[in-house]
């Protein structure tokens, strides 16, 4: 796989390393030669005819700028560094970002892309054609074929799902949301079980919202004709958004929860948990619904706007 280093102009320090490093035709010879094989210094200095000690600097200057990397390997006289490449593009841009605009990053995570659950029966998964291995049986939330699911269901528990950080580095978030088709989960249906619903960020709580219903009364208008009658047909489209004000469940403020609380820039990942608390007053469950089933042709989206 390619490795790329993106740099742009918020970056300074990082282009001019780069620059410096890429502006000497004898550093543009030694990433050429570390294309094909690790060299250590003394081998570099041979093949270009430089002395030892130059061949020295001008690998400095390039491990300085992050284009390649340094291991220490045995020698017959105690150690010494092997060179090899680090990098195969550099992408610079060259547009100013303007601060006064907010931007918006979007992940679409299927919703059998989850990465740890703890289930209840009855519970299971269902793709567009047939039930994912047994109903009410927890290992088969483990099989690789969940990734398909279009729909799943529990009567407890959680689901965890862990998102890309679409955030650039250097940026600062300003409000994130997520949306998905979920309700309750009874056995068959029932239109008036309540559950409570929560949602957590990063291991913060951010808001609860009570679910009226297990929703079976009709089909749901995305459910393929191997789904059965009889059993839950659809959601509600329910949207969580945290900023410096808290947390909102569909435009209703739920929670005190606020964005800085979530510490969204230290980690390359957003954790994601929805489920039903250990404590809840309506512990009904929950079932979620993929792009393939319910209402919603979609999945669980997660957008964070940030300046």
């Amino acid at each position: 796989m390619a490795k790329i280093v993106e740099l742009n102009m918020e970056n300074k320090e990082e282009l001019c390393e780069v620059a410096k490093a890429l502006s000497s035709p004898v550093r543009i010879e030694i990433l050429k030669l570390l294309h094909h094989e690790g060299l250590i210094i003394n081998e570099i200095a041979k093949k270009l005819n430089i002395p030892a000690s130059s061949a020295a600097l001008h690998v400095k200057v390039l491990e300085k700028a992050n284009l390649i990397r340094l291991e220490e390997q045995p020698g017959t006289r105690g150690s010494m560094k092997l060179c090899n490449r680090k990098k195969d593009y550099v992408n610079i841009s060259l547009i100013a970002t303007n601060y006064h605009i907010n931007e918006v990053a979007s992940v679409e995570m299927p919703i059998g892309a989850f990465s740890e659950c703890s289930v209840i029966p009855t519970c299971g998964l269902a793709d567009r054609e047939h039930i994912i291995g047994m109903e009410d049986t927890e290992y088969c939330f483990y099989l690789p074929e969940r990734i398909q699911a279009q729909i799943i269901w529990s009567s407890g528990g959680y689901l965890e799902y862990r998102f890309p950080n679409p955030v650039p580095k250097g940026r600062e978030p300003k409000r994130l949301s997520l949306s998905m088709e979920i309700c309750s989960e009874a056995p068959s249906y029932r239109e008036d079980w309540k559950s409570d619903i929560t949602l957590w960020i990063n291991g913060q709580e951010c808001g609860t919202f009570t679910s009226p219903g297990d929703f079976g009364a009709r089909r749901g208008r995305l459910n393929p004709a191997t789904w059965q009658s009889g059993n839950t047909q659809h959601g509600l489209l329910m949207t969580w958004e945290i900023n410096q004000e808290g947390a909102f469940v569909n435009e209703r403020k739920v929670f005190k929860r606020i964005l800085r609380e979530l510490n969204i820039m230290d980690q390359s990942s957003i954790t994601v948990r929805i489920g039903n608390k250990a404590d809840a007053k309506y512990a009904g469950g929950f079932n979620l619904f993929g792009k393939g089933f319910g209402d919603y042709a979609q999945d669980i989206i997660l957008n964070v706007e940030y300046c």
